[in-house]
């Protein structure tokens, strides 16, 4: 029998992979550059090792890879999180992108290079990489700065940015010209399908995981997963996206829901496995020959990269706001590319419109600067240092005016919260309605006239359904009440407004009657029937207001229910704003020896400690008197800020990174228990309880009512409606309370 050759190359490519990653993981260096060497490596470039045969059949694993990377950077992404970021972050983002595509193509023309290379080599070099600069943070312990929030939220921005320049770029590839109107048309089209498929995805697949969740179990879970965000690609392939855009759009949705962290999870290996096909796949790309030949380019683009990077976003933080101090450090962390390009640079390659050359000078680049990353974000403060001695007092005191005055404007007039609200609500439900006429014409009534009736009684059919589905959002375009508290203030207190209100109203109702008139164009060939039917259409929405809104509410609130139930099952307090943790005891620290009730950890820096992990034994929740030894593992709940600081105290050298996770092994999780009176603890205190002894676990904050307390005493007794949020085994707590 004779082993097809897929599974001989898949051999070496993993084989390869776990080498070259274990090197890299043993120096402390990113893993996918390890993956990238390993692509070289047994690429068709180098003799002295085994190549890729089928490189076909790797290059289509690849490009699953690259589904699957988007779809796990959509779970990371959420739509709420790209609102949250607010004006600074986008600011920063779209300042940096820009000028950047702009440098990239003037420095790809100032070599010869054709226009598309050019393009093309300026959206490389514009998207930061989101996975390098997360890891570069962990590694030196700055997750819990105050400009790592803006860092976070540019690259949240960047990467909706990459998604659109994937699709600008694809359009621009088969037009092969920059016609204005095309591109137009597909940001157009590109904004009117994120509406849509959002809009329909948050009502649609919370509600459906909430209906099946007892029939799911990590198996059925992960596979209903991938099979939804299968489902997005084919769709966003369909109306002319690429593939990799469905993937993302389907995990930015699934990041709303609250089984975000688990799908996170059990396709976490799904995709490192296909990831990893996908890096190497860009390594074999990489011809060495080429990377000599092209020195000078991938130096120009490394230089514009790191230079340019740090210019362009320190300009950006600094129009939108920020401090001097929050601009450069924003700066010199983002000066880096990475995923998005490959990704960006593989289009070329797929579309046939960039020449050979391009994407080994972009992963050479990426090497370059990934190396570069963390010695420029450890130089960012002195680098700050520096600027504030040299640079004039003048300029100084320029920016920090600037900066002062900008963040005064947060307050929103009435007119701005009115307009905005009337912007969304014109929009999403527009969008709406377009899609039911487009569906009911293009596929309903072929569907009658082929299956059930003939054509005039398919028209009539297929409007009338068209006219109940499109209604209740009607109703809410063109009727319904919004911002009523703005409205009447503006109405009542300033007379010389209400032509504004007017005009806006009147827009309101013509946009509704157009829609419905667009229907009727859709199906009717003469314009009697048309406006016969538009007449009785409005009447029949006069008659019905009341029940359209009692049906439009009913829709909104599980709109709503859905979009907020991640956020609702989490405490929304700050101070519990806490996570759990890994820290590793180093021999030198000086807690080594003393016991817990001596370190006072838990008084000190509010951290608690869940669980010692002691060569092969595990002390869940320890006592007082438990001392800590040489290289445990110790298990912490805490914030970032508080864990920074304890990290400090207990790994001196640092020889290991401080890691998050969800310590599935030891099932060690935080969760929330509320009491009612049939509770075991109901009227007892938290020591005669025995939670700690029985169960093992460990309460670390109580809510009673409106009041809050963290790390209560032990003389706290349970009362009817508390919620106890209590880390320990999953198991035991349900045994116990």
């Amino acid at each position: 029998m004779h082993l097809p050759d897929l599974i001989a190359d898949l051999g070496l490519i993993l084989a390869a992979a776990g080498i070259t990653t274990l090197i890299f993981k043993r120096i402390k260096q990113p893993l996918v550059l390890g993956y990238i060497l390993a692509g070289l490596l047994v690429g068709s470039h180098l003799d002295f090792f085994p190549s890729v045969t089928d490189t076909k059949s790797i290059n289509i694993w690849g490009e699953i890879g690259v589904i699957f990377l988007l779809f796990s950077l959509g779970l990371e992404f959420s739509f709420k999180k790209l609102v949250k970021v607010g004006g600074s972050a986008s600011i920063t983002a779209i300042v940096k992108v820009l000028f950047i595509i702009l440098a990239g193509y003037l420095v790809g023309k100032a070599m010869g290079w054709k226009d598309m290379d050019s393009l093309f080599l300026g959206g490389i070099l514009s998207i930061s990489s989101t996975m390098i600069t997360i890891k570069a943070f962990e590694e030196l312990g700055l997750k819990h700065k105050k400009f790592a929030g803006l860092v976070f939220g540019v690259l949240i921005v960047e990467d909706l940015v990459a998604i659109l320049l994937l699709v600008l770029f694809s359009t621009l590839a088969v037009s092969q010209q920059s016609a204005g109107t095309e591109m137009l048309y597909s940001i157009l089209k590109l904004a009117f399908f994120l509406v849509l498929w959002f809009l329909g995805g948050i009502f649609l697949v919370p509600s459906f995981l909430k209906a099946t969740k007892k029939l799911m179990n990590d198996e059925t879970m992960l596979v209903v997963s991938l099979a939804l965000c299968l489902v997005m690609v084919l769709l966003a392939d369909k109306v002319g996206f690429s593939p990799a855009l469905g993937a993302f759009i389907m995990g930015s949705i699934l990041a709303e829901t609250t089984q975000a962290e688990r799908i996170e999870h059990l396709t976490k290996s799904v995709k490192d496995l296909f990831a990893a096909v996908f890096f190497v796949s860009v390594g074999m790309l990489i011809d060495p020959s080429m990377l000599v030949k092209y020195w000078v380019p991938i130096l120009v683009a490394t230089v514009v990269i790191i230079f340019g990077k740090i210019i362009f976003t320190i300009l950006g933080a600094l129009l939108s706001g920020q401090p001097l101090k929050t601009s450069v450090q924003s700066g010199m962390s983002l000066a880096q590319i990475g995923e998005f390009s490959f990704i960006i640079a593989s289009l070329g390659l797929t579309l046939k419109v960039t020449s050979n050359f391009l994407y080994p000078i972009a992963v050479a680049a990426a090497a370059i600067t990934t190396f570069t990353t963390p010695y420029l974000i450890k130089l960012s403060e002195p680098f700050y240092q520096y600027l504030n001695r040299v640079l004039p007092k003048k300029w100084l005191n320029g920016i920090e005016r600037y900066s002062s005055s900008t963040e005064g404007i947060t307050t929103l007039s009435d007119w701005k919260v009115l307009l905005r609200s009337y912007i969304f609500n014109t929009i999403i439900h527009s969008v709406i309605i377009i899609a039911i006429i487009f569906l009911a014409y293009r596929y309903v009534q072929p569907f009658i006239v082929s299956n059930i009736s003939d054509s005039l009684t398919s028209i009539i059919i297929s409007v009338v359904v068209s006219f109940i589905l499109m209604s209740p959002f009607l109703w809410a375009l063109s009727i319904r009440r919004i911002q009523r508290t703005a409205y009447s203030h503006l109405w009542l207190n300033k007379k010389y407004t209400r032509g504004p209100l007017i005009a806006i109203e009147f827009f309101r109702i013509a946009l509704g009657i157009f829609f419905v008139g667009f229907l009727m164009y859709e199906f009717f060939d003469t314009w009697i029937a048309a406006v016969i039917a538009l007449g009785l259409i409005v009447i029949g929405m006069i008659i019905f207001s009341r029940k359209l809104q009692s049906f439009y509410d009913k829709l909104e609130r599980r709109f709503m229910l859905n979009l907020n139930a991640r956020e609702s099952q989490k405490p929304n307090i700050l101070p519990w704003d806490t996570h759990l943790t890994e820290l590793i005891v180093s021999p030198e620290s000086e807690v080594v020896g003393k016991t817990l009730a001596e370190l006072m950890i838990r008084e000190k820096y509010g951290v608690n400690i869940a669980l010692i992990e002691r060569g092969r034994n595990n002390i869940p929740t320890p006592g007082r008197d438990e001392r800590l030894y040489p290289n445990d593992k110790l298990l912490l709940i805490g914030a970032d800020d508080q864990l920074a600081a304890v990290k400090a105290l207990l790994e001196v050298d640092a020889p290991e990174t401080a890691e998050e996770s969800n310590f599935p092994n030891k099932e060690m999780t935080l969760q929330k228990v509320v009491v009612h009176a049939e509770s075991p603890v109901y009227g007892l205190s938290i020591r005669n309880a025995g939670i700690r002894e029985k169960a093992q676990a460990l309460i670390v904050g109580i809510e009673r009512g409106t009041d809050r307390i963290l790390n209560p005493s032990s003389d706290f007794v349970f009362d009817n409606g508390d919620v106890i949020w209590i880390v320990g085994n999953n198991k035991k707590i349900k045994e116990v309370i």
